[in-house]
């Protein structure tokens, strides 16, 4: 009676012992979605199962955020009735405090310096996605949008 495996079973169970020792650790996985719904926000991961807000975890590259900047911009030239309120002092101790007015005045602004925005990055149904499930497999991240 032979109780040891010949060469070929023996590779078969070490395949299988190293297959299963991944699954079981369930190391990250890269999936691709489709945004159905964004509130509540679910997404269909390829074509297999839905997930719910609950199981995402939203990067910030899928989200609104506020963030600041430095620009340096010249406003778009507009033509329209316009106001303008100086206030202040000329040099010789006179304050001025004035309002000018005038009809399609064509114009613009110069904006610099450190200004807050917000960045509409949300996602919105139809979007395509790449999404990362977490090791041991409950929680996905949304990672970004799939740019085309």
């Amino acid at each position: 009676m032979n109780l040891l495996p010949d060469a070929n079973e023996l590779v078969a169970l070490l395949k299988k012992a190293a297959l299963d020792a991944v699954e079981a650790s369930k190391p990250v996985n890269v999936y691709f979605g489709e945004v159905l719904s964004a509130s509540p926000l679910k997404i269909n991961v390829e074509q297999k199962m839905i997930l719910g807000e609950k199981q995402l975890i939203l990067s910030r590259n899928v989200t609104d955020f506020t963030t600041m900047v430095t620009v340096d911009w010249l406003t778009e030239s507009s033509l329209s009735t316009h106001t303008h309120t100086v206030q202040g002092s000329d040099g010789n101790g006179d304050s001025i405090n004035l309002t000018t007015g005038a009809k399609n005045l064509a114009h613009t602004h110069k904006i610099t310096g450190k200004k807050k925005i917000t960045v509409h990055n949300g996602l919105v149904v139809g979007d395509e996605v790449i999404l990362i499930r977490q090791q041991e497999g409950q929680k996905f991240i949304v990672w970004d949008r799939i740019g085309k």
